[in-house]
């Protein structure tokens, strides 16, 4: 025997007819896009201004802190003088350098900051304060004191520094005594 429903379904109608339903604006997701596209592309120009502005100006790398160059030409400069642009070389090379004060090489320590200095002749004018022959240059070891050596000598460290300013530290530690200051 067939179940019978309590109650009957209701008769069928039809959908009314209305008008289709329109979204303010029309093309909502194009909009979204196009705002999207602008601030990229807005992005875009002011990275390249940027770009543009520190290469022009040599604010993007090539000096040390404090406004000097950190090696080579332009390091033994006076405080007036205008910085030129120095170009650092990538190769850095171990140059062993003998300074006179022993004591202040036990001071050191590898990754520690120095400048180099030349002592002047005495009898040389201007340049009877010392030359400036390396700024920042980075000290890569502190070999331990010889035995039989006499602190007279100096002491010998280990500095990394550009292979032209490995060269005027050899020159220089030729003619004249040698000194370090921390930086």
């Amino acid at each position: 025997m067939p179940l019978r429903a309590p109650f009957a379904a209701p008769p069928t109608r039809g959908v009314p007819a209305f008008e289709p339903l329109r979204v303010r604006g029309g093309g909502g997701g194009r909009r979204l896009r196009q705002a999207v596209w602008r601030q990229r592309r807005a992005l875009a120009a002011a990275l390249a201004l940027t770009a543009a502005v520190l290469g022009a100006t040599g604010l993007g790398g090539g000096a040390a802190p404090g406004g000097g160059a950190a090696y080579g030409a332009g390091a033994g400069s006076k405080a007036g003088d205008v910085p030129e642009r120095v170009r650092r070389p990538g190769r850095q090379v171990s140059a062993p350098v003998r300074i006179a004060d022993a004591g202040a090489v036990r001071l050191l320590r590898p990754g520690d900051h120095v400048d180099v200095i030349a002592a002047g002749q005495a009898g040389s004018g201007a340049a009877a304060g010392g030359r400036v022959l390396a700024k920042g240059a980075l000290v890569a070891e502190v070999p331990p004191p010889p035995a039989e050596g006499t602190a007279l000598e100096g002491a010998l460290i280990v500095l990394s520094v550009p292979r032209g300013t490995a060269t005027a530290l050899a020159g220089a530690a030729l003619s004249s005594p040698l000194a370090v200051t921390l930086c």
